[in-house]
């Protein structure tokens, strides 16, 4: 790195930088009177990343993630004016945008690099956002990963025109910008108690033990000096007008971050005409609360702006007009081969994911993933499965997961039927109708979901249940009974995955024209040709049931009852069950069992 200092600092000089054991060599930039405390790590031929840090931390925050891009990546990090071993100047204007805007370009020239990739975090993307829509610095800037921080302009924009219960649930979050306009009071708070109640916040909301550098020993001074930076810039109108940012531009959304709403990081899409926008599991310091997850995002990208090619989340996260809803999202469905599988893997398909197509019939499963292609377009892909087999379950998603990678999207559909009377079902009409209705979606569950929990980017299974989950028929107890722990899965999966940024939609069609009627088990006095005829009639295509799947998934949709009996039957199994349970006696006679779906 080429330490500089500004022609018109008054400082006598520039403290040649020191290395440290560890390879991390530190230094100091000018910029008119202030210091900047700088360091550095990694191959200075190696593509710059330059880390900004917020409020109220210091460049020390970041090393964890730092630590995980040095092999690959020239790394420099800096105090902000007010923090840490940088210099604090008193008074609320020399902490304005325009004067942080400055020291970033100061430590930019200071790298000598034509281009670097900028990451900001809180504060650090406050300014990060206003650098690149400055000329003559967005130049510098190769590519643009925020998170934790809105641009001043989209969130001055967000609380004048956006909805008012999301402007609010926002303002509820920002109540500390409105308490640091007073004078004194924050800065007496931050040298007293403040600090242990922001270690406790640290440990107990966001689940991070304190290690050295974080909270910095300085944090009392620090949180003192960085009031100023909330009482100098007011983020609700500067500028009046929203930027136009060229720069490509990362946007990552933390999941359980307490003080931005995704409503917030919603309005940030406008003017910028490059977006990536990936989710993180994670809380508001995410660089420290998920490394890993937040040097991978850093790298992908920089890696991409660089020429490389894009890995799959960053490929399915990019914003785009025109650009399809479920575009170079991966997809797996089971029960592929027909009816509602295939249809929705078609509908998959058409809105631009890539879709794995399985199914128990090998040879469906292979046409399924040929039309996808050949009248569509799309990328599908075939496997053989038996979903009620739990040792070929484990091989299929680890053979996903090393072939496609992590699905964004999984679909477990697969089904089957045996009807007729509960006495005369026996055992095996139990096992074959548990083991796949029920089991075969216990198994896709519980594998994909641990893989979307460790890829730590979201994502959303949708489980098929039935309208017979909410309404009990006398002539398909097992299936019955199979589908109502279907949608209580979903509940109880829904809740715990939620945290994770994992969406979980049960989807309950009533009567649909497929083929399972064909494929039923019939037991006792149950009629298989009564059943077809009755299904056919009904004339409901799957494809309106894919056209409700998608639709869930867009709106992360908890229950979708599907047709005019699904949601008849939905609404009645919540108004009057004691309704529901008389009209099971009449749903089906002998010889007459309706399967719905």
């Amino acid at each position: 790195m080429r330490w500089v200092r500004s022609p018109d600092a008054r400082s006598s000089g520039v403290r040649s930088p020191d290395e440290r054991s560890d390879g991390v060599r530190s230094g100091d930039v000018w910029t008119g009177d202030v210091r900047l405390a700088v360091v550095e790590e990694g191959d200075p031929d190696d593509p710059t990343i330059v880390l900004v840090h917020g409020y109220p931390d210091t460049h020390r925050v970041w090393d964890e993630v730092a630590a995980r891009l040095r092999d690959r990546f020239h790394v420099v990090r800096y105090d902000v004016r007010g923090a840490g071993a940088s210099t604090a100047p008193r008074g609320r204007d020399h902490y304005h945008l325009d004067r942080l805007t400055a020291d970033l370009a100061a430590v930019l020239e200071a790298v000598g690099k034509p281009r670097v990739h900028l990451v900001g975090h809180d504060w650090g993307a406050i300014q990060g956002w206003d650098a690149v829509a400055r000329p003559g610095l967005r130049e510098r800037v190769a590519s643009f990963t925020c998170f934790g921080g809105p641009g001043p302009g989209q969130f001055g924009r967000f609380l004048r025109h956006g909805r008012r219960r999301e402007v609010a649930a926002q303002l509820a979050r920002s109540w500390y910008i409105g308490v640091f306009q007073f004078p004194v009071l924050p800065e007496l708070a931050w040298r007293t108690v403040l600090p242990w109640v922001f270690e406790r916040t640290l440990r107990f909301a966001e689940g991070l033990e304190p290690r050295p550098g974080h909270p910095a020993a300085t944090l009392r001074e620090d949180a003192a000096h960085g009031v100023q930076l909330y009482r100098a810039n007011t983020l609700t109108g500067r500028p009046a007008a929203e930027p136009y940012v060229d720069v490509p531009v990362q946007l990552v959304e933390c999941l359980r971050d307490p003080f931005v709403t995704p409503a917030l990081l919603r309005s940030q899409v406008r003017g910028v005409t490059r977006l990536w926008h990936r989710r993180a599991d994670a809380g508001h310091w995410a660089q420290r609360g998920a490394p890993d997850l937040i040097a991978r995002m850093i790298g992908e990208f920089a890696e991409h702006i660089e020429g490389g090619e894009a890995a799959r989340s960053l490929r399915g996260a990019k914003v785009a007009q025109g650009r399809k809803a479920f575009a170079d999202r991966l997809v797996v469905v089971t029960g592929a081969g027909s009816g509602i599988g295939r249809a929705t893997a078609r509908a998959f398909a058409a809105h631009g994911a890539e879709v794995i197509c399985a199914d128990l019939d090998a040879e469906a499963a292979r046409h399924a993933a040929d039309d996808i292609a050949e009248d569509l377009g799309g990328t599908a892909h075939a496997a053989h499965l038996d979903v009620a087999d739990a040792a070929r379950m484990e091989e299929f998603a680890r053979d996903v997961r090393s072939r496609y990678g992590v699905p964004d999207i999984v679909v477990n559909n697969a089904g089957n039927v045996v009807a007729g009377g509960f006495l005369d079902h026996t055992l095996e009409d139990w096992h074959r109708a548990v083991d796949v209705n029920l089991w075969g979606v216990i198994h896709g569950c519980r594998l994909f979901a641990a893989q979307m929990v460790e890829r730590g980017e979201g994502g959303h299974i949708v489980n098929i249940a039935s309208l017979g989950a909410f309404t009990p028929s006398r002539a398909l107890p097992a299936y019955s009974v199979a589908k109502a722990g279907v949608k209580m899965l979903s509940d109880c999966l829904r809740a715990e995955l939620a945290g994770h940024g994992i969406g979980v939609s049960a989807i309950c069609p009533g009567f649909v024209s497929t083929s399972i009627a064909c494929n039923a088990t019939y037991v006792g006095t149950a009629s298989r040709k009564l059943s077809e005829e009755a299904v056919r009639r009904r004339g409901y295509p799957p494809e309106r049931v894919a056209a409700h799947i998608l639709r869930a998934v867009h709106r992360n949709e908890a229950v979708v009852p599907v047709n005019l009996e699904g949601k008849i039957g939905y609404a009645l199994s919540r108004i009057s069950p004691t309704v529901v349970r008389g009209l099971a006696r009449l749903a089906a006679f002998p010889g007459n069992p309706r399967i719905p779906r």
